[in-house]
């Protein structure tokens, strides 16, 4: 069965756990009740066995599909030869105050027929998995087009009024119907983990959860500050965000999806289901410098709590709830996207040292204070514990921000993020808002640019290196200019930029670095390394150079506005891990940015 490209599937949600609509009318994912769990249909993984929720018509159609407004309720519309179908996907959200009021499901996956004109032929097939595929339940049948089943993490119960009847050997339920026009179907899914499983009603109530729904959403998105050019992708890139977060702890993950690969039929598949430190301070800036102060200072919180557990050291990548211990295994039973192999769950880089998490983590607690938050006595205290860990650790090698498997390195980047974390304490210090032992910071700030200086700059290649005494660039080094290390117009970083522009770019794209790293060859580009650039060239004063890169990156997303973590230089194509918040920070990123430049 051919596979469907990554770009062809939309993701809705309820800031809990997350689905992916192909463009087809197939949910190929979905992990209840959270990110990281079990999945639940999982055939994006694996046609055969990893189950899916389908409704698409029999006949050929075309199909065309967009978000209601600023919301991630989406709306698939086919047109068949006999009529249009209009296919409206979400999981439902309203806010906290609302759901006290009424009973209100766990989790609800809601999808709603219409037929716009014509009549229309329909097929369904409700085919749910747990465990990564690994159990086909028994479903049992109630009354009035109640089905139920059970598994050992909870209980999903679908209710709808199209006639459905066993699958080929008892497997899910498969059936279809005619739709007329002014026709309305609906197929509600719910699950319930903990609690006691609760209905949803059908027909005038599913409509109101839905308008509901788009409320909640875009009274969300009316907080957004931003009114510059591409507003539209701004605001697309905060829903992805938004969509990311785990509400119950203010945490945001890196991505909804698991071992979707960087290369198709290649190794290079990873969970990204957890939070990685290495995107707090980019995002706590985006979130700030749009206006979602909210959710902005849940995850500064969550950042803190998470990491105060293993102080000094500094985890790479945590759980929702700051799970530390993220194990990596293999499910070998599962084919892969497009045969890529292996499917992995867990992430084995939580056992990683990443020395530049500490930069991140005080540089995001310096963007929340510069815009106007404040910090508790234990978020200082513990912050100035992150700034004498740095004062003791810098020295060492790490495994660096791209993960690489082959060994700890010397990496200019996490020598250039320690010392981001001193220069910040040392500037909440002078502004009043913690007490840090300065002659001590200052002194190891100096010895780190010393050392940058000195052994992270190559003169031969006029450029900052990847490693100290190295002879590759990777683009990580972009961010010496947006922390503020390098001035953006200065020598060193220009000619930096343009030795990464010249061995690392493919067009408005960049990889992430050429050497070798433990792995077999071949990757795609990396999303937000090409937006870093475009901050560096509007840092530079390029403004005409940055704005039309810009341009061109917009480009790459697909035709919901949605990027992958990778886009393949040559064919376009979206690889990696779906959606990525970090290219989507990247976004924001470089428009603010871009819009500061238009300012001055």
């Amino acid at each position: 069965m051919p596979h469907t490209p990554i770009a062809d599937y939309a993701v809705i949600g309820d800031c809990r756990s997350a689905a992916l609509v192909s463009a087809s009318g197939s949910i190929d994912w979905l992990c209840l009740p959270r990110f990281d769990s079990p999945s639940v249909f999982g055939a994006i993984l694996d046609a055969d066995h990893g189950g899916r929720c389908l409704v698409r018509p029999i006949e050929t159609a075309t199909a065309r599909r967009q978000y209601s407004g600023d919301s991630n309720v989406l709306e698939t519309t086919f047109t068949t030869a006999s009529g249009v179908l209009r296919v409206t996907d979400l999981m439902p959200v309203d806010s906290e105050a609302a759901k006290a009021r009424e009973l209100w499901p766990e989790h609800e996956l809601l999808r709603r027929l219409e037929c716009l004109d014509g009549h229309v032929e329909v097929q369904v097939v409700f085919d749910p998995r747990f465990d990564y595929g690994r159990v086909t339940p028994r479903i049992h049948r109630g009354p009035g087009g109640v089905f139920s089943c059970e598994h050992a993490t909870g209980a999903l119960t679908l209710f709808t009024d199209i006639r459905l009847a066993s699958g080929e050997d008892g497997k899910g339920l498969v059936g279809s119907d005619r739709l007329a026009v002014g026709d309305r179907r609906y197929l509600s899914m719910t699950y319930a983990h903990d609690t006691p499983a609760v209905l949803a009603p059908l027909g005038p109530e599913a409509d109101r959860r839905i308008s509901r729904s788009i409320v909640w959403w875009r009274e969300w998105t009316a907080a957004c500050r931003y009114h510059g050019p591409h507003r539209e992708a701004v605001v697309r890139s905060a829903l992805v965000l938004k969509l990311l977060s785990y509400s119950p702890s203010g945490a945001i993950i890196a991505a909804p999806t698991t071992s979707l690969p960087e290369r198709i039929g290649g190794v290079r598949n990873w969970d990204y289901r957890y939070c990685w430190l290495r995107d707090a301070s980019l995002t706590v800036r985006a979130l700030c410098d749009l206006g979602f102060d909210v959710e902005a200072e849940a995850f500064l919180s969550w950042l803190l709590h998470a990491t105060h557990p293993t102080w000094p050291r500094v985890g790479v990548v945590y759980g929702v709830y700051g799970e530390s211990r993220l194990a990596e295994r293999e499910l070998p039973y599962l084919s892969g996207y497009a045969s890529s192999r292996p499917v992995r769950v867990g992430n084995l880089a939580a056992g990683q040292l990443q020395l530049d998490t500490y930069g991140e983590l005080v540089e995001a607690a310096f963007v929340w204070v510069s815009r106007g938050g404040e910090l508790d006595r234990a978020s200082k205290s513990n912050l100035v514990g992150l700034g004498r860990a740095v004062c003791s650790r810098w020295g060492m090698p790490d495994d660096g921000i791209w993960e690489r498997r082959g060994g700890r390195r010397q990496h200019t980047h996490a020598k250039v993020m320690c010392w981001t974390a001193l220069d910040r304490l040392l500037s909440l210090h002078e502004s009043g808002h913690l007490r840090v032992p300065v002659s001590e910071f200052t002194r190891e700030r100096a010895a780190l640019r010393a050392e940058i200086e000195g052994r992270g700059y190559n003169e031969r290649l006029a450029s900052y290196v990847s490693v100290l005494d190295g002879e590759e660039v990777d683009a990580s080094l972009l961010v010496l200019a947006l922390h503020g290390y390098a001035d953006a117009r200065g020598a060193r970083m220009r000619s930096t930029c343009d030795r990464i522009r010249e061995q690392l770019g493919v067009d408005s794209l960049l990889y992430r670095y050429r050497e070798h790293d433990g792995l077999p060859p071949g990757e795609g580009a990396f999303g937000i390394c090409g937006f870093w650039e475009v901050e560096c060239r509007a840092l530079q004063g390029e403004d005409a150079t940055a704005r039309r890169q810009f341009d061109t990156l917009l480009t790459h997303a697909n035709d919901l506005g949605l990027f992958a973590e990778e886009i393949d230089p040559v064919t376009g194509a979206a690889l990696g891990n779906f959606p990525q918040g970090l290219t989507h920070i990247g976004l924001i990123n470089a428009a603010l940015s871009l819009q500061e430049r238009g300012r001055q």
